[in-house]
């Protein structure tokens, strides 16, 4: 029950690339080892709902997840969260930027945006 969004970036030379692999550093949320290579990325579930029918069961999941980047610059965050949106947008809907800002304990720069994911049971 959740969108294939590792399965879908793992396989993206251009995110491995900047993420690496062995791990690829895109993880669930709270997921992310303490002091993971930079940059990394994170994901979560905010919402999701089935695609309810009369007389059937739901065959298609919809989720929004947010996406959030982690660099130790601007520019290398806006990088892989450009890697990513591009190897999502076939299969997936980018819906909103969430903007940018710097952590304030570690000083990492942060890209976040929301993506629209609907999975078939």
């Amino acid at each position: 029950m959740n969108p294939p969004i590792f399965q879908v970036c793992a396989a993206d030379t251009n995110v491995t690339a900047l993420l690496g692999t062995a791990p690829t550093r895109l993880f669930p949320f709270g997921e992310a080892p303490q002091g993971v290579t930079l940059p990394y990325a994170v994901w979560q579930t905010i919402t999701g709902l089935p695609d309810n029918y009369l007389g059937q069961a739901p065959d298609i999941d919809q989720f929004t997840i947010q996406v959030d980047v982690y660099a130790d610059r601007g520019s290398s965050a806006r990088e892989v969260a450009q890697a990513l949106r591009n190897a999502i947008e076939p299969h997936a809907h980018i819906v909103g930027w969430n903007g940018e800002s710097t952590d304030p304990d570690t000083g990492h720069k942060r890209y976040g945006f929301d993506v629209d994911w609907f999975v078939h049971r």
